[in-house]
């Protein structure tokens, strides 16, 4: 049994000042303790303005910050803060008054003074000079006179705030879809500053075997995931393409039916095709390991070739669906009812097919820009520094035509096919 440390205020203390000035990291390591627990002491700290135990006087200054000669600094001087380590940015007027100090003094002299470096000073002069003689359309000297750091920590707070289950480099990818650029270091600077912890992951690097496939509906992967609303248990099924990660089906049950994976299946092939191969776990809803199931059977009249995972890495695709969908809506929210829980659900699967940037796209595509086939545009878009919804969404359900039933001659022989299935004549 694990005995939980405790810390006395003159250890948080030290604690804090070593990671205001190296950062939460370098404190961790150094005190040998959790980084969350660093992390969360600096958050509460900036809140509450100290999470000492009402002596102030009992703070001390680690070893680390001693001068080479021995002497530690002065209590008058505060440790930087972690908005002092990230570049600063100009507005147009200070560029420009920047730029006359430069014509009068010179180039050193007003790096010196103003703390701009001589390469930005140069880089400026250039672009002023380039739009001067209408070559570029943008000087640096022009425009408002705005906070664009103030105006992008709004923007990332925003995002996160709609979308609390999404972590840094997920925020940055949503931001970038809008055409407006942070890093991720950055995003992760003002999260953490309002509050974000990084969560503790155990990655299991024993799996290195990926898989993709080349088209849309090449191969779909199905799953069940159970959670409680209100003490009743409730299991959720998702239908996922390989190929673009895109969510055809989705449904909620009482328990795991063979009822349930037909109904859903099915009502995914009348929306979006029948897929070529299917992919599942071993459970008794969708394979008999003695006679055949009724949705093997299934896939046997619609012509599509089962595979049974054996280990959970195999189906890894949507086993991670699942934990997305876990930690981003029902970790983050509290349903009164089944109908709620469908209804936010449907809600989510609509976002993350439309508006969710996925990691294995690239960062910056959505499942619905590959599998409907708009990619190039769509970073195209991305790069020129507009908005990809000028592409278009695709078509709705009830305007999409949809070939269910079809019916073909060729050389005065008759041709029917069902669902994507040739029926008539028989093979």
């Amino acid at each position: 049994m694990v005995k939980k440390r405790s810390y006395s205020p003159e250890e948080r203390a030290r604690v804090i000042s070593l990671a205001k000035e190296k950062g939460p990291q370098a404190a961790a390591n150094k005190f040998s303790m959790p980084a969350g627990t660093v992390r969360t002491w600096l958050h509460l700290d900036k809140k509450k303005g100290s999470c000492l135990d009402k002596e102030p006087s009992s703070t001390v200054i680690p070893a680390a910050s001693a001068s080479p000669q021995g002497e530690t600094n002065p209590a008058s001087k505060s440790p930087p803060s972690s908005k002092e380590r990230v570049a600063k940015s100009y507005t147009p007027s200070e560029r420009a008054r920047a730029l006359e100090m430069a014509a009068r003094l010179g180039m050193t002299a007003t790096s010196r003074s103003t703390g701009i470096s001589r390469f930005t000073l140069y880089d400026w002069r250039r672009r002023v000079r380039l739009a001067a003689s209408g070559k570029v359309s943008e000087s640096p000297v022009s425009g408002p006179d705005e906070d664009l750091r103030r105006i992008r920590e709004q923007r990332i707070l925003a995002e996160w705030k709609k979308h609390p289950g999404l972590g840094p480099s997920q925020i940055r990818n949503q931001l970038r879809r809008q055409s407006v650029k942070a890093s991720v270091h950055t995003v992760r600077r003002v999260m953490e500053e309002n509050g974000y912890v990084l969560p503790k992951v155990r990655r299991d690097s024993t799996h290195d075997r990926t898989y993709e496939s080349t088209r849309p509906n090449h191969l779909w992967h199905l799953d069940f995931f159970h959670r409680y609303v209100h003490k009743q248990e409730v299991f959720v099924l998702l239908i996922i393409d390989d190929y673009s990660r895109f969510i055809v089906g989705m449904s909620i049950w009482d328990a795991e039916r063979g009822e349930a994976v037909l109904q859903t299946f099915e009502a995914a092939v009348n929306r979006y095709g029948r897929p070529e191969t299917v992919m599942s776990d071993g459970g008794s809803s969708f394979y008999a390991w003695k006679g055949i199931a009724r949705f093997t059977r299934f896939l046997e009249e619609l012509g599509c070739d089962q595979i049974i995972a054996e280990t959970p890495e195999v189906n890894g695709k949507i086993e991670v669906l699942n934990a997305n969908v876990q930690k981003e809506l029902f970790n983050q929210e509290m349903f009164f009812d089944l109908n709620q829980t469908l209804r936010r659900l449907e809600s989510w699967v609509s976002f993350y097919n439309m508006r969710r940037t996925h990691h294995s796209l690239g960062g910056l595509l959505v499942p619905a820009d590959r599998y409907f086939g708009r990619s190039d545009e769509v970073l195209a878009q991305i790069e020129a520094g507009r908005p990809p919804d000028a592409v278009g969404e695709p078509l709705p359900v009830a305007e999409r035509l949809l070939d269910l039933l079809k019916v073909t001659t060729h050389k005065g022989l008759v041709s029917v096919t069902l669902m994507g299935q040739q029926v008539w004549p028989p093979r």
